[in-house]
C-alpha cells in the first residue's frame, strides 16, 4: 500500500506495511480496549491532507551534531554476519533492494562497523554499504546526504591514536566514500585496558582534526564513562555528538535511563541499537518456533519469562492496527533516542517504515514500561558495555 502525505519531496513515497494506514494518532481510543478502535476499512479511507497529531516521518529530520538524520536509522550487523544471522552472499541483491527502498523512503542513517563480517568476510557490512550507496539508482542528491555511522573495533593491537586514524581511512575505502557521517569507538577499554582507553580517545581527535569524520561518537558506554569522555574531547575542541547503547522495552534498566539522562543534559543524541532485543519483540517467536543459530538458546532462555510484555505490547500493536515491532519501535523514538533496527529484507524495510508518523501516548508508554520493568527476564547486555 502506497501512502503520501502533503507535504513531502517530490519523490518522496511511503511504501508501508500493511498496517500502516493507521499513522493518523488516535489518542481518544484506549489501547486497552479493541473493540472501541475505528475499522480497518474507515482507517484505509484516511487522506491525510492534513497534518494531525504529532507526525515524525523519515524526511523530518533530527539533529545529531552537525548533521540531520532520520528520526530512525537502519543497522547493518546482519550484512556478513554467517555466524549469528545467516548470511550467504547470494543474499546481496534483497540487501540492496532494502537499502534502495529505504533511501527512496527517506531513511539516511546506516549504521555499521569494521568488525561486521565474519571470518573472511570481516569488513562486508561497510563494503555492501558503499557499494550500495555508490549504486543506487535514484537521485545523486538522496544518495550524497546519506550519514554513514560506523564504529571502530577498540582491538588489542589498536595502541596508538595513528593505528586508530588507520582504521578510519580502511573503512574510508570500503566504504567508498571520502569522508563518514559519524565515527564512533565501538567500546571502551576501561574495564580491561584503561592505558589503551586515551590513546583510542586521541584516535578520535585526530581523524576528526583531520576531516576524516564529520562527527565523533561512542558506543556501549555507561553514564560514568561518557561523562569521562565527553569531558576530555570538549578540552581538545571536539563535541561528542553520540551515544549507541543497547536499549528497548527489554534493555531499560537504571544505567541505560541515567545514560539517556546524562546525554540529554549534554546535548548528546543517544542511538539505540537492538530496539526489538534481537528480534524477541517482533511476536514472531516462542519456545516451540525459535530462531536459527545461536540465538535459539538466548530466546528458550528469556521469552518464557517475557509473556506479560508480549501481550500487552500484543493487545496495544491490535488497538492501533500496527505491529509489535512498530510498537516497540515507536516506543524508543518516544524515549526520545534514535533506533537503529536490524534489516535484511524488502520486508523488514517496510514493516520498520511504519513505526513512524504517529506517537504511543503518555498511559500507553508508562504501561508498557511496568509491565516491562516486570518481566521476570531481561535482556542480556552487551559484555563490552561499560559503567
Amino acid at each position: 500500500m502506497a501512502l503520501t502525505l502533503s507535504p513531502v519531496p517530490a519523490g518522496a513515497v511511503f511504501s508501508g506495511a500493511p498496517s500502516s494506514c493507521s499513522c493518523l494518532r488516535r489518542s481518544a481510543i484506549s489501547s486497552l480496549h479493541p473493540h472501541r478502535r475505528h475499522s480497518s476499512t474507515t482507517n484505509s479511507t484516511v487522506r491525510a491532507s492534513l497534518r494531525l497529531g504529532p507526525l515524525i516521518w523519515p524526511w523530518e529530520k533530527v539533529k545529531v551534531g552537525p548533521l540531520s538524520v532520520s528520526p530512525m536509522g537502519f543497522g547493518t550487523w546482519a550484512w556478513g554476519n554467517q555466524l549469528l544471522w545467516g548470511y550467504q552472499e547470494s543474499m546481496d541483491m534483497v540487501l540492496q533492494d532494502a537499502f534502495n527502498l529505504a533511501l527512496k523512503n527517506g531513511i539516511n542513517l546506516f549504521d555499521t562497523a569494521d568488525s561486521y563480517g565474519t571470518g573472511r568476510l570481516n569488513g562486508q557490512s561497510e563494503k555492501l554499504l558503499g557499494k550500495f550507496i555508490s549504486e543506487f539508482p535514484g537521485q545523486s542528491n538522496v544518495r550524497e546526504n546519506v550519514v554513514i555511522a560506523t564504529k571502530f573495533a577498540a582491538y588489542p593491537w589498536r595502541l596508538t591514536p595513528g593505528q586508530f586514524v588507520n582504521a578510519c581511512k580502511s573503512s574510508l575505502d570500503r566504504l567508498q566514500v571520502d569522508k563518514i557521517g559519524i565515527g564512533q569507538l565501538h567500546w571502551s577499554t576501561a574495564n580491561y585496558a584503561p592505558l589503551q582507553e586515551k590513546a583510542l580517545w586521541d584516535g578520535l581527535v585526530a581523524m576528526y582534526e583531520k576531516g576524516l569524520v564529520q562527527a565523533v561518537g561512542v558506543s556501549n558506554y555507561g553514564p560514568k564513562q561518557l561523562l569521562k569522555i565527553h569531558d576530555y574531547l570538549t578540552t581538545r575542541g571536539v563535541p561528542l555528538c553520540s551515544a549507541q547503547v543497547q536499549f528497548s522495552l527489554l534493555s531499560m534498566g537504571p544505567e541505560q535511563m541515567e545514560l539517556k539522562q546524562v546525554c540529554d543534559s549534554l546535548g548528546i543524541r543517544m542511538i539505540a541499537y537492538s530496539p526489538l532485543g534481537l528480534g524477541m519483540l517482533t511476536g514472531k517467536y516462542n519456545t516451540s518456533t525459535l530462531p536459527s543459530g545461536p540465538r535459539a538458546l538466548l530466546f528458550r532462555q528469556i521469552l518464557p519469562g517475557l509473556a506479560p510484555l508480549l501481550s500487552f505490547l500484543r493487545r496495544i500493536a491490535q488497538a492501533r492496527g500496527k505491529t509489535m515491532s512498530q510498537v516497540a519501535i515507536n516506543w524508543c523514538i518516544c524515549k526520545g533516542t534514535i533506533p537503529i533496527a536490524g534489516i535484511k529484507s524488502v520486508k523488514h524495510v517496510e514493516e520498520n517504515l511504519g513505526s513512524l508518523g504517529w506517537r504511543l501516548n503518555s498511559d500507553e508508554i508508562l504501561e508498557l514500561e511496568s509491565v516491562a520493568q516486570a518481566s521476570s527476564k531481561k535482556m542480556v547486555q552487551n559484555i563490552f558495555q561499560t559503567a
